[in-house]
């Protein structure tokens, strides 16, 4: 816990590490309660694995594929800082059941980025101050305040606090790289229940004629199929889907060619849809820190002796609205101490 003492100065100056949804959410709560934050982002932009990839004549979805509001606060923050940058997607959902039926998922709302999933974390970061392709390498503790060391060997600072929102294996390696022996070991256990995930995406010129735009497999390779270009704002001459495989088969060919992983996911995707044509093109992406268990559900973690705060959807149920509702458990934890 947080405890305010004489010695302990107040939390003003906050460096949050990553630009994903938990970090801009953070980043924009803390900001409406008068605390200056620094976003640092290891990449050329903001979004995490909300991640879209550019192809000819547009983009596609590579990353996290939609998602859901259940949380009131979560459609306001939406509205407030991203209005216009996501819409629903009102397309046909379908799951595969052990049996090998195909059954449609249950109604709900789902929603993505327009024209792309990144929209909406480049609208969040409008309001942010992000500090982009800086990767920190380290923290380094200075009386009660913390200096942030990057690769290249600048240092910023001080800050009164941190909140790292990386992945668990990479945030052990900041710890680790930090010194902060007992965080790194801590860190330890939430990275076996990481997954990775390979994402292909390919592309038809002549659209294929499919039941369902959003498909959950029952097949040893392929774990989630979608049309990429039903979703709003997608403008595509053909059709482009996005196939994500289990993350089983992702780990066991974690090292394997990118050219023979599109192959075996192409012909899994044309034995599940029945499809006889081959893709005119296809891209593929490895995401070595895709998805978490679900049974990481802690929601923050909040380190008062060192001030160091972590955040995402890895410790809120791994769904996109599970890092906003990780960020603002945080935040309130903060504020409340």
């Amino acid at each position: 816990m947080f405890n305010q003492t004489d010695q302990m100065p107040v939390i003003r100056r906050i460096a949050i590490v990553g630009s994903g949804m938990a970090g801009l959410s953070a980043a924009l709560l803390l900001q409406e309660q008068n605390h200056e934050v620094t976003i640092f982002e290891k990449s050329r932009g903001p979004g995490g694995r909300m991640a879209a990839k550019r192809v000819a004549g547009g983009s596609v979805d590579i990353g996290a594929q939609y998602f859901t509001i259940r949380n009131p606060a979560f459609s306001a923050f939406l509205n407030l800082y991203a209005e216009g940058s996501f819409r629903p997607w009102p397309g046909r959902f379908g799951y595969q059941t052990t049996s090998g039926q195909w059954e449609p998922f249950p109604q709900e709302t789902r929603y993505v980025g327009v024209p792309r999933m990144t929209a909406i974390t480049r609208g969040l970061s409008t309001a942010a101050d992000v500090q982009a392709q800086t990767r920190i390498d380290s923290l380094v503790r200075q009386g009660q305040q913390w200096l942030l060391n990057d690769t290249d060997g600048e240092s910023y600072g001080p800050f009164d606090a941190v909140i790292v929102t990386a992945p668990p294996a990479q945030t052990r390696d900041l710890f680790s790289n930090s010194r902060l022996t007992a965080l790194s070991d801590q860190m330890q256990g939430h990275v076996s229940h990481i997954q990775p995930c390979w994402a292909t995406a390919v592309y038809f010129r002549q659209a294929l004629e499919q039941p369902y735009d959003g498909m959950r497999c029952q097949n040893p390779i392929l774990d989630w199929i979608a049309n990429n270009s039903s979703k709003p704002g997608r403008d595509d001459s053909g059709q482009w889907w996005v196939l994500h495989a289990t993350p089983q088969w992702s780990r066991e060919h974690e090292n394997t060619s990118a050219d023979k992983v599109s192959a075996a996911m192409i012909e899994a995707f044309k034995k599940v849809t029945g499809v006889t044509v081959c893709p005119d093109d296809w891209i593929s992406h490895r995401w070595l820190y895709a998805k978490s268990s679900p049974t990481e559900q802690p929601g923050f973690r909040w380190y008062g002796d060192q001030r160091i705060g972590l955040a995402g959807d890895w410790l809120s149920g791994g769904r996109v609205e599970g890092a906003f509702n990780s960020a603002s458990g945080l935040v309130a934890h903060m504020l409340a101490d």
